[in-house]
């Protein structure tokens, strides 16, 4: 990219003063993040659907109970019916963009088909929405304070607790969330 880094790979921290709906006390994954924009999709925001109810919606069934009941991520405010599944790479499903040796996100109905059979990544988060920049948005913004930005951890992904996900992904950098006023302050 011209002038800036890439945040591919990157987890985008919302700060504490960054009152958007939308986006309050998140973290999203960038999956891509190039001249013509970013596209992420938040990994801390649990919809009321599970994955039960999302693969009956397609005609699928889950094998085993555990897969059922699993949380669907609200990915972010764009296209919000259009599905997500960011997990461990290989990829191997038809349409998916393999974001670091480590992770891949997917957006094919294949995926979702070996998800519900037993026969799908080791490990996945499942998401309606994402999160998109157009070109030079995301730097605006980064250039405004609304975001801290590290490396990605799979482990944050996949294993943390929702609840978690915001201050481990700030602890990564060092920062305590909960030590940042939410009020902006002039000099």
């Amino acid at each position: 990219m011209s002038n800036t880094q890439s945040l591919t790979n990157h987890f985008l921290i919302a700060m504490p003063s960054l009152d958007d709906p939308n986006f309050q006390r998140t973290v999203t994954f960038i999956c891509e993040h190039n001249d013509d924009g970013a596209l992420g999709i938040v990994i801390n925001r649990p919809s009321e659907i599970t994955l039960g109810e999302l693969l009956h919606h397609m005609d699928l069934s889950a094998g085993d109970a555990g897969t059922s009941s699993r949380a669907v991520y609200l990915g972010g405010p764009v296209q919000r019916e259009r599905g997500f599944v960011l997990h461990t790479a290989p990829q191997r499903w038809e349409s998916s963009l393999q974001v670091s040796d480590r992770i891949a996100v997917s957006t094919s109905r294949d995926i979702l088909a070996s998800i519900a059979a037993g026969d799908g990544p080791e490990e996945f988060l499942v998401a309606l929405g994402y999160a998109g920049w157009g070109g030079g948005q995301l730097e605006e913004e980064m250039a405004q304070n609304a975001w801290l930005s590290g490396p990605a951890d799979p482990a944050i992904i996949f294993h943390r607790p929702d609840d978690e996900r915001w201050q481990a992904a700030a602890s990564l950098l060092g920062v305590d969330l909960r030590l940042l006023s939410s009020d902006a302050g002039h000099a």
